[in-house]
């Protein structure tokens, strides 16, 4: 099996490309970027089977000797509503499938609606397969599945736990994506339709075992694609927490751009600073064993990647959310990689029909999902079983003292 690996020397893609190369169908890996000789370096440490190209996915002529012979495709070329869609386009016209880490509305959107050119050139097309989107779905699905019906599903993750560890000259692509979705005009699904409005509007969830906490709305793909596959759906939105100085620096910055002050990438370097001038900046997995660190009397924290799902359960309204204890290392960069290549793993496991273009919760068995990337996280997990969190609004759960037995090794190697 032939592998391109668009942008699979940069900050996302490496992560993607290592999960890659220790599964047994790859044969061959072609490492691809705008900065060759980086791509190159980088296929010399991964050994035999990658190789390194310069590529410009702007350049339709080339990309498409790029990848000409190949069997898939996996992109991390952000921000995705600039690229996105062309190289989607791109995987259609070579027949080849296709999976990336798309984290915008606008683009989900343009490219959910190739399904049918997709479809008919035989090709699978899974777009958000990363941290949000991408674990946030799958953990939305088995939120859901505890109920009998659902109204409303939540997508939410730390802000803070989505700033680059390491903050460089230029914006990072992550960055520019984020202001984007922070500024202008969002997409969310509410009242059973499409609704565009303001971001960063508040939202109260009750989480089970938490209690009432406050979260925000962002621009994600995760409120577009629900409504698409649960179509008793009224409500879909993906949201953010943040500290109220974090809160109050963003609407700051975002007031700059929608007044046409600056432009969305200075926005994007003065919001990595903010963020990277203070001790709040820390790696996901950071983030997850702090929140594993629970204390009622310190204040109610939402974990770092959740979801809840409101509904009915024996005909009662009910409420069920699901999170991770753990996460690949080396903060956004593993988070988000290492569930891409373990995403184009399972596509070959899927149904022979199921082509066209698809998000997570579409195609992706969430059990199965997070059976393998358990042993990849930091620390490492079991399974699927070991490595989420489930609550629910009709069960009686001392939080602290649940991840307190979680998390002890004793205690997950007995009832393994």
């Amino acid at each position: 099996m032939k592998i391109v690996a668009l942008g699979g020397s940069g900050g996302m893609g490496q992560y993607a490309v290592r999960t890659i190369l220790g599964q047994d169908r790859i044969d061959e890996i072609v490492i691809a970027d705008l900065d060759g000789a980086a791509a190159v370096r980088f296929a010399e440490q991964c050994g035999p089977k990658a190789t390194g190209a310069a590529v410009d996915v702007t350049d339709e002529e080339g990309l498409d000797r790029l990848l000409s012979g190949a069997d898939a495709i996996v992109n991390t070329v952000g921000p995705f509503f600039r690229f996105g869609p062309p190289v989607l386009r791109a995987a259609i016209r070579a027949g080849c499938d296709y999976i990336d880490i798309n984290d915008d509305w606008e683009s989900t959107v343009a490219m959910l609606e190739m399904h049918e050119q997709a479809r008919r050139a035989g090709i699978t097309a899974v777009i958000g397969m990363g941290a949000s989107p991408g674990i946030t779905n799958l953990l939305a699905v088995k939120a859901i599945g505890a109920l009998d019906t659902v109204d409303e599903v939540f997508t939410g993750w730390d802000l803070g736990a989505a700033i680059p560890e390491e903050v460089s000259d230029e914006p990072s692509a992550a960055m520019i994506h984020g202001m984007h979705q922070l500024t202008g005009r969002i997409r969310n699904f509410d009242g059973g339709r499409f609704v565009d409005g303001k971001p960063m509007r508040t939202h109260e969830l009750d989480y089970p075992g938490i209690g009432r906490c406050k979260t925000w709305s962002i621009g994600h793909p995760e409120s577009i694609t629900f409504p698409r596959y649960y179509p008793d759906l009224r409500k879909s939105v993906n949201v953010f927490v943040t500290t109220p100085s974090n809160l109050w620096g963003m609407r700051a910055i975002a007031l700059l751009v929608d007044s046409h002050i600056i432009s969305l990438e200075r926005a994007a370097g003065w919001a990595e600073r903010w963020e990277g001038a203070g001790d709040e900046v820390k790696t996901t997995e950071q983030y997850i064993e702090e929140f594993a660190r629970f204390d009622e009397d310190a204040g109610r924290r939402l974990p770092p990647l959740f979801a809840l799902a409101r509904g009915k359960r024996d005909g009662r309204a009910a409420t069920a959310a699901a999170a991770v204890l753990s996460a690949p290392a080396r903060g956004m960069g593993g988070a988000t990689g290492v569930p891409l290549g373990v995403g184009l793993g399972m596509l070959g496991q899927l149904d022979g029909d199921r082509h066209g273009v698809f998000a997570p919760e579409a195609v992706i068995d969430p059990d199965a999902f997070f059976d393998r990337l358990a042993p990849l996280c930091s620390p490492e997990r079991l399974d699927s079983a070991d490595l989420l969190l489930e609550t629910r609004s009709w069960e009686s759960t001392d939080l602290g003292e649940l991840l307190r037995s979680r998390l002890n090794p004793a205690s997950r190697a007995s009832a393994a």
